[in-house]
C-alpha cells in the first residue's frame, strides 16, 4: 500500500511515534509529509496533528483518508482536544480514527480507543498514553482497509468546539494556588508552549517535573 502521513509540525512530540510506526511497516511505501502541497497519490492518507484543513480537491488521490481526533467524537470537535479535556478534569480520553470530511470532524467513524489518564499524568506521559493510541488505530486502519464498515456520526446539541490553544493558553495565575491550576500546568509543554507567570514585572517560566 501507498500511504502518506500528513503531520504539519516536524517538532511536535508526535513524530517520534510516526517514525517508529514507519520503521515498522516496511512493507508499505510509507511517507511522512508536512503541507498538503506534497500530497500524491495513494491508497491511505493519515491526518495526524495535520493543522492544515483539506478539501475534497486534495482527499480524492487517496482511496481512504483518516484523521484521529483525541475525543469522543462528536463531542470534543476542534483543536487539541485531550488538552482541554484534562483541564477540565477529565481522567479518561477517547481517541477517534475517523474518515477525513469537509465538515471539520464530521467523518464516518472507524474506531475508538478509551484511555485512562492519572491525575499525577504529566505532558510527556499523557503524550505516551495518546500517541500508542493513535500507533494502534493506524494499524488497525492497515489491517482493515479493505472490510471496515464505518459509523455515522449523529449531531448532538452542545457538542462544541474546543478553540487553537495559543501560548497565552499556558498562563499561571501567581494569585492562585498550584493545586487549583495543577491541571493546566501539567498539559503544558515544556519545550514549545511552557507554563509561565508574569510578577512584579517581569516573566517567569514554570518547569514540572516528577521526583
Amino acid at each position: 500500500m501507498k500511504i502518506d502521513i500528513l503531520c504539519s509540525s516536524s517538532v511536535h512530540p508526535v513524530n517520534a511515534m510516526l517514525e517508529k510506526w514507519k520503521s515498522n511497516h516496511l512493507d508499505h511505501e510509507v511517507r511522512i509529509i508536512r503541507k498538503k502541497e506534497e500530497l500524491a497519490v495513494g491508497d491511505l492518507l493519515f491526518l495526524i496533528s495535520c493543522s492544515e484543513i483539506l478539501r475534497e480537491d486534495s482527499l480524492k488521490h487517496y482511496v481512504k483518508s483518516l484523521v484521529i481526533h483525541a475525543s469522543d467524537l462528536p463531542q470534543g470537535r476542534g483543536w487539541s482536544p485531550h488538552i482541554w479535556a484534562v483541564i477540565e478534569g477529565q481522567c479518561e480520553i477517547v481517541v477517534t480514527l475517523l474518515e477525513a470530511a469537509e465538515f471539520v470532524d464530521s467523518g464516518d467513524i472507524w474506531k475508538k480507543i478509551h484511555c485512562d489518564v492519572p491525575k499525577t499524568a504529566l505532558f510527556e506521559e499523557i503524550n505516551d498514553i495518546v500517541f500508542d493510541a493513535e500507533r494502534q488505530l493506524m494499524d488497525f486502519a492497515v489491517e482493515n482497509f479493505h472490510n471496515i464498515k464505518p459509523i455515522k456520526q449523529i449531531d448532538i446539541e452542545g457538542g462544541g468546539y474546543y478553540p487553537k490553544r495559543t501560548p497565552q493558553d499556558s498562563q499561571i495565575d501567581p494569585n492562585k494556588t498550584l493545586a487549583d491550576q495543577f491541571d493546566l500546568i501539567r498539559v503544558c509543554d515544556n519545550q514549545r508552549f511552557p507554563a509561565y507567570f508574569e510578577y512584579r514585572g517581569s516573566k517567569y517560566k514554570i518547569v514540572l517535573e516528577k521526583i
